[in-house]
């Protein structure tokens, strides 16, 4: 006879994984968490300067994945009245709270490396 997996239905195991879907759906994708990374260690950032940054990523990419993390208040966006118009991205207070989870995952893939290639840090 086969076990059957017994998982935990009180409600607060579903808000849980409701709240992880939510958090995934809202970061998923190559590009945002690397874009959220670049604007936690930077005060502000024009279009271009993002450009540079985010190693890789095209401008409709990342226009799109702006405009995402913008519309999820991760983000704020700040048009300057030059010629041409310039766009400054500003982490927001909301935004800042994922710099724990960010600094997780880079530990992590630091400790990952180190023990693919036989380092220590």
């Amino acid at each position: 006879m086969k076990k059957q997996l017994v998982v935990n239905n009180t409600s607060i195991c579903k808000n849980r994984i409701t709240a992880i879907k939510d958090t995934m759906e809202l970061l998923s994708g190559k590009w945002k968490f690397h874009i959220v990374g670049t604007l936690l260690q930077s005060d502000k950032l024009r279009f271009m300067d993002l450009l540079r940054e985010v190693e890789g990523i095209g401008t409709k990419m990342l226009s799109k994945e702006l405009q995402d993390l913008e519309m999820n208040h991760l983000i704020s966006r700040t048009v300057i009245n030059t010629k041409p118009v310039t766009v400054e991205y500003q982490i927001t207070e909301f935004g800042k709270t994922l710099s724990p989870i960010i600094d997780e995952i880079a530990n992590f893939g630091m400790n990952y490396r180190a023990s693919l290639y036989g380092k220590t840090k």
